[in-house]
């Protein structure tokens, strides 16, 4: 599943490439892709119609495109979550049906075409209504002013967002007696962290998965959470981790810090840091990867 880094490098994509354009025509091809949207498919294709997309937004691992028309903002944006396999692909003009395309929207006199491909369709589009932060604060990464969609108002601030202080997320998470794995994948303690990128961090900071949350020193979870942030702005700088073809930009490029992971994924291969064969084992229906000798629980 998309990650902080993966949705982080879309929302850029999308910000490069489709901002400041207006809605000329939108069709939606698969309702279930639109299923969280009030009213299914013709009222989305009618809400957006006209419309300018003012910004490219993200908090954690949602996505969204405030709306705005002649007079201003509308107080609405275009919602948008990738799921498993969601993708969000920008092409200078319509090209003919993609496999899995799901909807398309027209933007611009010349045409351009943002398709939304999902092949497993667990993500959707939705426009949601815009409400403001609980604490004044711009709603996410790249957004000009302090309002987020409502579905998106449970979900916490990332670790990228400047206004995350790591030493009292540190301090709050001394106050949770689950497992500092679980905490990590929690988006509503802190948004954006999935499995790969936990188990990076994780075998950064030499903190073994399973031990609780609040029997790790204040100065270790510093550390966790800076390994954290560290691993995913050094995954931004290529794009993120593609497996497959089912994470790519909105260019239909893949990331390649696959390349560069040194735990996820790599059960039975040495440490790099002590040479250990790392071992995987089976955690809240996924798999963690670690280092038994560098991160004992």
């Amino acid at each position: 599943m998309p990650e902080l880094p993966e949705v982080e490098t879309v929302r850029d994509g999308l910000a490069r490439h489709v901002v400041g354009l207006s809605v000329t025509r939108a069709e939606v091809l698969a309702h279930q892709s639109v299923r969280r949207h009030e009213g299914g498919g013709p009222d989305l294709v009618g809400r957006l119609a006209g419309l300018r997309l003012a910004a490219a937004v993200r908090r954690g691992k949602f996505l969204w495109l405030p709306l705005s028309d002649a007079s201003g903002p509308t107080g609405e944006a275009l919602l948008a979550h990738l799921g498993m396999s969601g993708q969000l692909l920008v092409s200078d003009a319509p090209l003919p049906a993609r496999r899995h395309l799901r909807a398309r929207i027209l933007l611009g006199e010349d045409g351009r075409a943002l398709d939304f491909v999902d092949q497993r369709m667990f993500g959707y589009l939705a426009v949601s209504e815009l409400v403001p932060t609980s604490d004044g604060l711009p709603g996410g990464l790249g957004a000009p002013d302090p309002w987020l969609p409502a579905p998106v108002a449970h979900v916490a601030r990332d670790l990228l967002d400047p206004a995350v202080d790591v030493r009292a997320l540190a301090r709050a998470a001394r106050t949770r007696r689950t497992a500092i794995k679980r905490l990590l994948l929690d988006q509503t303690f802190v948004s954006g962290v999935g499995n790969i990128y936990a188990d990076e961090a994780l075998w950064r900071a030499r903190v073994h998965h399973a031990r609780a949350a609040s029997g790790i020193a204040e100065r270790r979870l510093v550390d966790l959470f800076t390994a954290a942030r560290d691993v995913m702005t050094e995954a931004l700088v290529v794009g993120g981790t593609s497996f497959d073809a089912l994470y790519v930009n909105v260019n239909g490029e893949s990331g390649y810090f696959a390349r560069g992971l040194n735990a996820y994924g790599r059960e039975g291969e040495p440490c790099p840091r002590c040479g250990t064969p790392l071992r995987r084992e089976a955690f809240t229906n996924r798999s963690s990867f670690f280092c038994p000798r560098c991160q004992r629980r």
